[in-house]
C-alpha cells in the first residue's frame, strides 16, 4: 500500500463572501504530495499548480500566506487534469494522510464542481497527521500547527511552509516519528460523500470511543425519531446502556444524553446534525465512557439548560 501525504492551497472569492460561488467557496491552486511507502520510506513526490477557472484574482490574504502569483497559476494546468494525475500517480492501492480534516473535503468539493467524483468514492477513509500527533503528545483536543510539530520534533526547515509540496513534506516528517499502533487505532472518515442508505450506514470503533454515522435523512425531527442513532451502547462491551438523561437538545445541531453501563460505569453521548450540499440531513453519535464528575457536569448542564427555556418561556408569555 502507497502513503499518500497530501496537501492543498486553495484561493477563495477576492472579493468577499458577496462573491463567493456557493458551489466551491475554496477553488483548489495547488496540490501537493510526498508518496511513502509501508515502512515510510519516500518513493516519489508530485507537485501542481492549478490554473484557476472560478475566481480570476488571488485573495490577498491568501497571497500574504502562499507567496503565489496570478500569473504563475496561469502557466498551471486546468483541475480536472491535475485532479486526474494526481490520482493515477496515487497508484491502486493507497491511503491519505493529511495535516488537518479540511484537505481531504476540499479535494471532494472542487472533483464534484468538475463532474468527477466518482473517481474517488465516499465516504473517504485517511489519516489526520494533525490528530495523531496531539494523541501521542498528549495534547488532543489541541489541534497544533504543523511548524509547530517541526519544532518539537526537532526537524530541520528546509522550505517555508503554506506551500502544498513543502507542507506535506513536512507532514511526511512527523509521519516519520508517530507510534504506528496509535496511527492504525485512529482512522478518520470524511463525510463529504455521506451515506445514503442504512447499508452504507459507518460504525467506528476506537479505543476510547464509538463513533457512528447515520444514512441521510429529509428532515432533522426524523433524525431524533430513528432508534439507531438514539440508541446508546457502551463503547468497551457494546451492549445496551441504561439511560439515565434521555436527549436533550445543546444547539440547534447538537444533541447530547447520560447513560450507564453495569460494567463500566457511565457513557456520554453526542449526536451532531450536519446539514448536506442537497439540503439533507445525517447525524454522527459518540459514545464515551466517562467519570462520575463528568457525569455530573452532564447534569448540571442539562439542568441549566432546562431553567434557560423556562425563564424564555415564561418572559414570552409576558409579552
Amino acid at each position: 500500500m502507497n502513503y499518500i501525504v497530501f496537501d492543498l492551497e486553495w484561493n477563495q472569492s477576492p472579493g468577499g463572501k458577496k462573491y463567493s460561488n456557493s458551489r466551491l467557496p475554496f477553488e483548489i491552486i495547488e496540490i501537493g504530495a510526498v508518496k511513502l511507502n509501508e515502512q515510510r520510506q519516500k518513493t516519489d513526490v508530485f507537485q501542481r499548480l492549478v490554473k484557476p477557472q472560478v475566481y480570476n484574482w488571488i485573495h490577498d490574504s491568501i497571497h500574504e500566506v502562499i507567496h503565489v502569483d496570478y500569473k504563475d497559476l496561469e502557466e498551471g494546468d486546468p483541475f480536472p487534469q491535475v485532479a486526474r494525475e494526481f490520482l493515477e500517480w496515487c497508484g491502486d492501492d493507497f491511503a491519505f494522510f493529511t495535516w488537518g480534516n479540511q484537505d481531504v473535503m476540499e479535494l471532494q468539493r472542487n472533483m464534484k464542481y468538475y463532474g468527477m467524483l466518482f473517481m474517488l468514492p465516499g465516504p473517504v477513509m485517511y489519516y489526520d497527521v494533525q490528530k495523531l500527533f496531539g494523541f501521542q503528545n498528549g495534547e488532543v483536543p489541541q489541534r497544533r500547527s504543523l511548524e509547530y510539530a517541526t519544532d518539537v520534533l526537532g526537524i530541520k526547515k528546509e522550505d517555508d511552509f503554506h506551500r502544498a509540496l513543502a507542507d506535506a513534506v513536512y507532514t511526511a516528517r512527523v509521519l516519520e516519528y508517530l507510534d504506528m499502533s496509535v496511527v492504525r487505532d485512529y482512522p478518520s472518515v470524511d463525510v463529504y460523500q455521506n451515506p445514503q442508505k442504512k447499508k452504507e450506514e459507518i460504525f467506528l470503533s476506537y479505543p476510547d470511543h464509538d463513533e457512528y454515522v447515520s444514512r441521510e435523512f429529509p428532515n432533522k425531527e426524523k433524525i431524533m425519531r430513528d432508534r439507531e442513532i438514539t440508541s446508546t451502547k457502551c463503547p468497551h462491551c457494546h451492549l445496551p446502556a441504561k439511560r439515565k438523561l434521555r436527549w436533550f437538545q445543546n444547539n440547534s445541531r447538537v444533541y447530547e444524553s447520560l447513560s450507564f453501563c453495569q460494567k463500566h460505569g457511565w457513557v456520554k453521548g453526542k449526536i451532531r446534525i450536519r446539514h448536506t450540499d442537497e439540503d439533507g440531513y445525517y447525524a454522527v453519535k459518540t459514545l464515551k465512557n466517562i467519570d462520575e464528575i463528568k457525569a455530573e457536569e452532564l447534569r448540571q448542564k442539562r439542568e441549566s439548560l432546562r431553567q434557560k427555556r423556562q425563564i424564555k418561556r415564561q418572559s414570552e408569555k409576558h409579552i
